[in-house]
């Protein structure tokens, strides 16, 4: 980054005002600019009408109703005065990736681009007074007794951040100051509670990466073949993406583990998140009240679907599972719904009672072909019933015994669909392969199928004893 000089630095201090959080969906209500160039203050306010509703919550923080912006100019009729107040200045704000991304956002929506250098208040707090515990706009205003004039209000708070430079500038100096300018615009991009240091400490390499919000409470995991390039790649979509967003503002601390390849990361990533539940993932279920269906036949030549619970599931060993659920009620409206598809008799499959020989509901209205009356063989009815569920038979386990999978430099060992754990060298393969240490993870099953299926079928390691050789994966579907 080139190094910035006092002959060319001039500041805008910018704060908005908006109808919410989300640039894509809520709107500015007021910009407000306080611009200090060679030691020189001025300033540049103005109400917008959002074109929409400012919610009571909002009327009540800022004071701004939507009285007070009826009639106002929209920001398409304000957008070249305010490009021409902010141009060639560098933008500060407090949490700047809120303040610049949404007036980013409304600059982009008018197709008109907008790439100013950008300073984050809350970054240069934490770099010159890291001493204190917290950072937002209320503490600074406390520990450095700033002067309020109007508090949430757009050109009040742009004033609150001046005066917050004016104490940077008396308390260390214009030269470490301008030094904390070049090293925080440099990265512009980063979170207000992110250094660059934390990003440089993440490798680019294959791994799972926490973020962490306040009180170390975890907010999103993810995994990656690179890691830190990832990582980054959210901050930079924080501009535009509203999930990203919300997760820059809460972040505080990242962590990360390395893997030694993709694999190893899903599976990875699959445990971490059902272990801490972070609260900006798709919640993954455990697989304690896990079931599946299973054909049966009658001793009237009636295939039926018996429900087998967790206790007496063996995946991988049996043959004749379908489905795969996480609990009973997702199992009976899989079949229903396969029913329905299928025009199947609900009846017949257990999932309705009616007396025999009478029609079942379903046949009543015509979604049964009547099996239940007779209507259709019961060998058909079994015909139609395997093929409606074939396409979510349980693959049993197609191995005599554990494999390796390499995966980096190691090997990741699965015994019927589930994971033992990683190796990297012979003795560590050898003593998982004889683990009897089984947990099945319905997850784990789906990457690992995944895997065999695709990427990884051509590096696979059979272990039999003491003898190692390839195996032949075509059978894995």
């Amino acid at each position: 980054m080139k190094t910035l000089d006092t002959e060319s630095l001039v500041f805008a201090f910018v704060d908005i005002e908006t109808t919410g959080s989300n640039p894509d969906r809520d709107r500015i209500t007021e910009i407000g600019i306080k611009t200090l160039a060679n030691g020189q203050e001025s300033a540049w306010e103005c109400l917008v009408d959002p074109q929409t509703f400012i919610p009571q919550n909002i009327q009540r923080l800022t004071g701004i109703t939507p009285d007070m912006v009826t009639g106002q100019p929209r920001f398409d009729e304000l957008a070249v005065s305010i490009k021409r107040e902010l141009e060639g200045k560098i933008f500060v704000a407090h949490n700047a990736r809120f303040d610049y991304g949404f007036i980013k956002a409304s600059f982009k929506r008018l197709g008109m681009d907008f790439r100013p250098k950008v300073l984050c208040t809350v970054k240069l707090s934490r770099l010159l007074f890291p001493q204190q515990a917290r950072h937002n706009l209320d503490t600074v205003i406390a520990a450095h007794g700033l002067k309020i004039s109007a508090r949430h209000r757009a050109l009040g708070d742009a004033d609150l951040l001046l005066q917050f430079w004016r104490v940077c500038e008396k308390t260390f100096g214009q030269a470490r100051l301008l030094e904390a300018v070049n090293q925080l615009v440099g990265s512009a991009s980063l979170p207000p509670n992110i250094n660059q240091s934390d990003i440089n400490a993440i490798p680019d390499t294959p791994g799972c990466y926490i973020f962490y919000g306040e009180n170390n409470a975890s907010l999103y995991i993810g995994k990656s073949l690179s890691m830190r390039s990832r990582v980054m790649s959210h901050f930079h979509s924080a501009l535009t993406v509203r999930k990203e967003m919300k997760l820059s503002q809460q972040v505080h601390h990242i962590d990360f583990i390395e893997t030694s390849g993709e694999l190893s990361a899903l599976i990875l990533e699959s445990k971490l998140i059902k272990e801490h539940m972070p609260s900006m993932n798709v919640k993954l279920r455990l697989s304690k009240d896990l079931c599946a269906w299973q054909l049966r036949k009658d001793g009237g030549g009636l295939q039926k679907p018996a429900l087998i619970t967790h206790k007496h599931l063996l995946p991988g060993l049996q043959d004749d599972l379908y489905g795969l659920f996480y609990n009973k009620k997702e199992a009976r409206s899989y079949l229903a719904a396969v029913a329905k598809k299928y025009q199947l008799c609900e009846a017949l499959l257990g999932l309705e009672k009616v007396d025999e020989g009478k029609p079942c509901f379903g046949y009543q209205v015509k979604r049964c072909q009547g099996a239940c009356i007779g209507k259709v063989s019961l060998e058909m009815h079994n015909l139609q019933l395997q093929t409606a569920l074939r396409l979510y038979k349980v693959q049993a386990w197609p191995f005599d015994g554990a494999i390796a999978i390499k995966d980096g430099n190691g090997m990741v060992v699965i015994d019927k669909w589930c994971y033992l754990g990683f190796a990297s060298n012979h003795e560590e393969l050898y003593d998982l392969a004889k683990s009897r240490n089984l947990d099945f993870d319905l997850d784990i099953y789906k990457i690992v199928k995944k895997a065999l299926a695709g990427s990884h079928k051509s590096n696979v390691v059979k272990l039999f004893g003491d003898d190692v050789e390839f195996a032949p994966v075509s059978e894995v579907e």
